[in-house]
């Protein structure tokens, strides 16, 4: 049991008969009545956000979760295969379970596939991934001072906002929590 005095982000904790990760959590002290935690928390078998508040010193179950090093082979339709790269022991996933990490995964990179006892629950991804524009407008010269942004295609399909300087074939770095540009790699 954990207390939810100690919520770290990414900390995953059973709670309703389902598996969550703390995405954001606030302690609260008001002036009248007993402080409270503020949380929100990601299902991890769904993907669904939800709000919810406990009341300070409330316990959890703790959620052990595993994680094991896998390579992203390929997409067959709506599955996609993972390869353990010690053992070769290949493990699919529906692409419902992984929507949001789709817009991140190239084939042959390494991802930790999570698993909770023997269910496989979805993929943990790095902080930032490398990913190369494959469509932008063209950088005007003298732009690059405005501090202004522009929409770009990157190899996934993923659309993100990025600097008049990015031309296309360029490799970016991008952030994988809010899918934002962090810097050229």
């Amino acid at each position: 049991m954990i207390s939810v005095n100690d919520f770290k982000t990414g900390l995953t904790i059973e709670f309703d008969n389902n598996i969550w990760s703390v995405v954001d959590f606030q302690h609260v002290k008001p002036g009248k009545g007993a402080a409270f935690v503020r949380s929100k928390l990601r299902n991890l078998r769904n993907g669904n956000i939800q709000e919810k508040t406990f009341r300070a010193g409330e316990k959890v179950e703790k959620a052990h979760i595993e994680n094991n090093k896998m390579q992203y082979l390929y997409a067959a339709g709506d599955v996609h295969t993972f390869m353990d790269t010690q053992t070769y022991e290949q493990t699919e996933l529906q692409a419902s379970q992984i929507e949001y990490e789709l817009k991140f995964l190239k084939e042959n990179m390494e991802v930790n596939i999570m698993s909770y006892f023997e269910e496989t629950i979805g993929v943990a991804l790095p902080n930032n991934v490398e990913l190369k524009v494959m469509e932008t407008e063209p950088g005007i010269k003298g732009d690059t001072a405005s501090g202004g942004t522009k929409p770009a295609t990157l190899e996934t399909g993923l659309s993100v906002q990025v600097p008049f300087f990015i031309n296309e074939g360029d490799v970016l770095l991008i952030n994988t929590t809010d899918g934002k540009y962090v810097s050229r790699a």
